[in-house]
């Protein structure tokens, strides 16, 4: 892993690209800190990433939310979500974002932008140290994963550029640890009282032991695989069905993406749909985006959804809760002529 000096150096390097460019559940090696007693307080120890080529101790994940309205064949009319990623996590531009960042220019459309614009969160490990959710059964394991909202990853960000932490907080001698911490904000969980330790702590025997058990997680096992064309085709197409309001078709796309709690399909039949490349469904050049609360291990090609409604993890304050009503269908328009008529807006 790279030293507390190379960390700040990327930090800053990443800083400056984001300003100039500013133009599944039941896991319980995820520790769910969201679910804390508001004014409680967690410790969490950091640990380092297994895999040596990742400078950081933690992995970034940007995922899209397609809302549906209901799944197609099916009575209930509520609405779900499907996660899908954002190739911008590869480092290539996303079709989806180029097309939603356009929607940002017209007052009107901002809202909508919102919804489908990428969710980020970051994933860590570590151990809990001091643990207030009575409910939490520590695994065999003892290395949890935590999924971060960028709330909570600017604290920890902002911490290792003071020049005044001399260590890296992941040393297993001179380490330091992070404390969780939940209040309330306008009606939403808010978590900027969370702080860094002030004294360095080693880890105990146990903890040593623990890690020469168990090793440590490769954090990029838990990022979605990087789609291949024919996923992309089947992104594109779950996009344009989800702003035109219409349900998702498990026959279509669940051997690919579907919602959570959904089986996967007994047979790969559905996929022949999307075997042959078609001109007319070719998606745009191609490049994830709870946990927020939290992101339970993606097992590609299919993404699970945050493990549970991680508040903090949207960009906006609202909490992610479980699939509300269904929003009321376009009527009688297909997506091409609703993304058409947003276009001409823009040109307008």
């Amino acid at each position: 892993m790279a030293s507390l000096a190379e960390i700040r150096a990327k930090l800053t390097q990443a800083e400056s690209r984001t300003s100039s460019n500013s133009q599944g559940g039941g896991d319980n090696a995820i520790y769910p800190h969201w679910n804390i007693a508001e004014g409680a307080t967690s410790t969490l120890r950091f640990l380092p990433d297994s895999d040596p080529n990742n400078s950081f101790f933690w992995v970034e994940r940007n995922m899209i939310r397609l809302p549906f309205n209901g799944i197609k064949g099916e009575m209930d009319t509520k609405q779900v979500q499907v996660q899908i990623p954002c190739i911008e996590m590869w480092g290539e531009s996303c079709p989806i974002l180029a097309e939603v960042r356009t929607w940002f220019k017209d007052s009107s459309l901002e809202e909508m932008g919102r919804k489908y614009w990428k969710k980020r969160s970051y994933i860590f490990q570590g151990f809990v140290r001091e643990n207030t959710l009575a409910d939490d059964n520590t695994p065999e394991n003892p290395i949890r994963r935590f999924v971060m909202s960028p709330q909570i990853f600017n604290i920890i960000k902002t911490a290792l550029m003071d020049p005044e932490m001399e260590e890296l907080p992941t040393d297993y001698l001179r380490g330091i640890d992070f404390r969780v911490v939940k209040t309330q904000k306008g009606g939403y969980a808010d978590y900027t009282t969370s702080t860094w330790a002030r004294k360095e702590t080693a880890l105990t025997e146990v903890e040593q032991a623990a890690i020469e058990t168990h090793g440590l997680h490769n954090l990029n096992d838990y990022l979605p695989k990087k789609p291949s064309e024919v996923e992309h085709r089947v992104m594109k197409e779950m996009f344009e069905a989800s702003v035109d309001g219409r349900p998702y078709d498990a026959e279509k796309w669940s051997a690919y993406f579907r919602p959570y709690g959904m089986n996967a399909p007994a047979s790969t039949g559905s996929s022949e749909a999307f075997s042959t490349p078609k001109a007319t469904t070719e998606a745009v050049a191609t490049p994830t985006p709870v946990v927020a609360p939290v992101v339970a291990p993606v097992v590609a090609p299919v993404v699970a959804p945050v493990v549970a409604p991680v508040t903090e993890a949207v960009s906006t304050p609202a909490p992610v809760v479980a699939p509300a009503d269904a929003a009321p269908a376009a009527t009688g328009s297909k997506a091409e002529d609703i993304l058409a008529m947003i276009r001409s807006r823009q040109q307008s």
